[in-house]
C-alpha cells in the first residue's frame, strides 16, 4: 500500500480513538463483553521491520531495533493493549487491555531478535464484587505496573480512564484480583475528564524514590499547557509536570533500573497521521514541582511501522541491555494493528 493511502486508512482508524471523534465511534467494534474465563487463544504472527523501506536499518534515534511482530490473534477479546509488563528474562509477557481483559503471553526469540508469541491466554479483569468488569466506564484499564512478584503472580497495579482510579490487583496465572487496594490520588486529579484521565502509571525501582508510585494524564494541562502528573507515597510525593513537545500526549511511563523513567507519548492529527516518541526521564528530574523535560530517544512517524502505540515494559536483557518493549492499541479496528516491538537503549 502506497504511503498515502496506508496513512489515510491509519488516520481514519485513530481518528475514533479516545476523545478524537465521537461521531466515528461506530467504526471501533470493541466488545461488548468480556471472557467469563481464562480462554487460550491462537496468535498468528507476522515479523516486520522498523523502517519498511530500508530493512537493514537497526539503529533510530538513540534505540537499537530488536525485532517487531503484527499480532493477528483468534479472538474477539484480542486487541486493545494499553499496558504492558515482562518478566526479568522478558519471555513472559502479562497486558491488560481498554476492553477490562488481561493476557498473559510467551515471547520467543532467535539470539537477540524476537521472533514470536505463544501461549496466549486472555482473561477478565474483576472487579470488587469478584465478577469481571462490564460498562465501558469502569473496564477502561490503561495503564501497568508490577509491584510485587512477576508476571506469573503477584501483584499489580492498573491505572483506569473515565472513572479514574488507580487499584491494586493481586493475580495469579487464572486470575486478575479482585482488586485488594487503592491507590489515593491527589485532589488535582479530580479535575480530569472522561478522556484527560489515567493514562499512565509506573513504579520506581531505585534510588531516594524507590517504591514511589508515579502517574500521568493523557492530556490534563497546567497553566503553561505543560502535562500533569503526580509523585504518590514514598519519599517525596507531589506533582510534576512534564513539558508538552509539539503537541504529544503521554500514553505509559515505564520505570528504569536506575530509578529514572521512560515516558512513552503519540500525536494525533487526522491531516498528518500518527507520531510516536519516547522519552527517557532521569532519577534526578523526578522532584515535587520539578518541569521535566527528559531526553528523547526516539521519535517516529507513520514513514515507519508504527502504529497508536499505547503500551511500554522494561526488562534487562541477559547480555545486560536494557530493552524497551512497545505495543500498540488497536482500537479493535479492522484499520489497525495490533504490534510488538523491541528496542535496546545502548
Amino acid at each position: 500500500m502506497k504511503l498515502a493511502s496506508r496513512r489515510a486508512a491509519l488516520a481514519l482508524a485513530l481518528f475514533t480513538a479516545g476523545s478524537l471523534c465521537a461521531v466515528a465511534s461506530s467504526l471501533i467494534a470493541k466488545p461488548a463483553d468480556v471472557p467469563e474465563r481464562p480462554i487460550e487463544t491462537r496468535v498468528a504472527v507476522i515479523p516486520i521491520n522498523f523502517d519498511r523501506d530500508r530493512p537493514e536499518r537497526k539503529e533510530f534515534g538513540k534505540l537499537i531495533f530488536r525485532g517487531g511482530l503484527n499480532l493477528f490473534g483468534r479472538s474477539r477479546h484480542f486487541g486493545g493493549f494499553s499496558g504492558i509488563a515482562l518478566d526479568a528474562s522478558g519471555t513472559t509477557l502479562l497486558a491488560v487491555t481498554d476492553a477490562g481483559a488481561w493476557m498473559r503471553a510467551t515471547l520467543a526469540y532467535d539470539g537477540r531478535w524476537l521472533k514470536g508469541m505463544e501461549d496466549v491466554t486472555l482473561g477478565p479483569i474483576l472487579g470488587h464484587d469478584g465478577k469481571p468488569l462490564r460498562t465501558d466506564a469502569e473496564r477502561d484499564a490503561e495503564g501497568l505496573a508490577l509491584t510485587a512478584g512477576d508476571t506469573h503472580a503477584g501483584q499489580a497495579l492498573i491505572s483506569f480512564e473515565r472513572e479514574h482510579r488507580i487499584l491494586r490487583y493481586p493475580f495469579t496465572t487464572k486470575s486478575f484480583g479482585p482488586p485488594n487496594g487503592v491507590v489515593r490520588l491527589p485532589k488535582e486529579a479530580e479535575g480530569m475528564d472522561a478522556n484527560q484521565g489515567l493514562e499512565a502509571v509506573a513504579l520506581i525501582h531505585a534510588g531516594r524514590l524507590k517504591g514511589t508510585v508515579v502517574a500521568f494524564s493523557e492530556r490534563l494541562k497546567d497553566a503553561n499547557g505543560n502535562l500533569r502528573g503526580w509523585l504518590i507515597g514514598g519519599r517525596g510525593p507531589g506533582p510534576i509536570t512534564v513539558r508538552r513537545l509539539g503537541g504529544f500526549d503521554i500514553t505509559d511511563a515505564a520505570g528504569l533500573p536506575d530509578g529514572g523513567l521512560v515516558l512513552l507519548e503519540r500525536r494525533f492529527r487526522y491531516s498528518e497521521g500518527v507520531k510516536m516518541r519516547i522519552r527517557r526521564v532521569s532519577a534526578a528530574e523526578l522532584k515535587p514541582g520539578k518541569l521535566i523535560d527528559g531526553e528523547v530517544l526516539l521519535e517516529a512517524t507513520d514513514r515507519l511501522n508504527i502504529d497508536n502505540m499505547e503500551a511500554i515494559a522494561v526488562h534487562r536483557s541477559r547480555a545486560g541491555e536494557t530493552i524497551l518493549t512497545l505495543m500498540s492499541d488497536d482500537n479493535f479496528s479492522p484499520f489497525q494493528r495490533s504490534l510488538i516491538m523491541q528496542f535496546a537503549l545502548p
